[in-house]
């Protein structure tokens, strides 16, 4: 009975233990990232986010991300699905937290063809406490805490904080992206509605 929750415990030592011995040089993901200030606001100051800007009807990069068990999430899992993305900064927060569990309740709502998931950088451990505690159960929350491969690749990374900007993307079931929307706030809500109604838009082609 205790070895399963150990193993947990001891991933999780071990993972900051790695971490803490290596050199900052070692574990900057994003040195080599082009940066851009973006309309996307902290308060009074606008973010500068790292990664490869992308335009609406573009191909959809590649990214893998993992679950809260460590295991490897890529697009091309999803491939011929409908993809709702909902980026937040820190799932564990009011706002976030919010957003997720929205998200969350319009599951039940959708066809079989569309996938709904959450991606954030917060840690598995974490997602995966909140999703517990918060009864988040119907969708997927992903983390791109190990490599920022997801962050990179859609141009969403908060410089100097490791953190995702919120945002919430469509995928089409051919893997292009037709819908973005970055909000202008970090503090502030998505539009719910026109994420939705894009989606919906979305379908009526497919």
């Amino acid at each position: 009975m205790l070895t399963q929750f150990r193993k947990p415990v001891l991933l999780h030592t071990l993972l900051c233990a790695t971490l803490l011995s290596l050199p900052a040089s070692a574990i900057d993901l994003t040195a080599d990232l082009t940066s851009r200030v973006s309309e996307v606001k902290a308060g009074n100051q606008q973010v500068v986010l790292l990664g490869t800007e992308l335009k609406t009807g573009e191909q959809a990069p590649a990214f893998k991300v993992v679950d809260n068990n460590f295991k490897t999430v890529q697009l091309s899992d999803f491939r011929g699905k409908t993809l709702l993305i909902s980026v937040v900064p820190s799932i564990d927060t009011g706002i976030c937290s919010l957003q997720t569990k929205r998200f969350n309740s319009e599951v039940a709502n959708m066809p079989e063809n569309v996938v709904l998931l959450t991606i954030s950088t917060d840690l598995p451990f974490a997602q995966k406490r909140y999703c517990q505690q918060e009864q988040v159960a119907d969708m997927a929350v992903l983390s791109d805490a190990v490599w920022r491969d997801f962050g990179s690749n859609y141009g969403l990374l908060i410089k100097d904080m490791g953190l995702l900007t919120r945002a919430i993307l469509l995928i089409d079931s051919e893997g292009k992206l037709r819908y973005q929307q970055l909000v202008p706030e970090l503090a502030q809500e998505p539009d719910y509605d026109a994420a939705l109604a894009a989606l919906a838009e979305l379908q009526k082609k497919s």
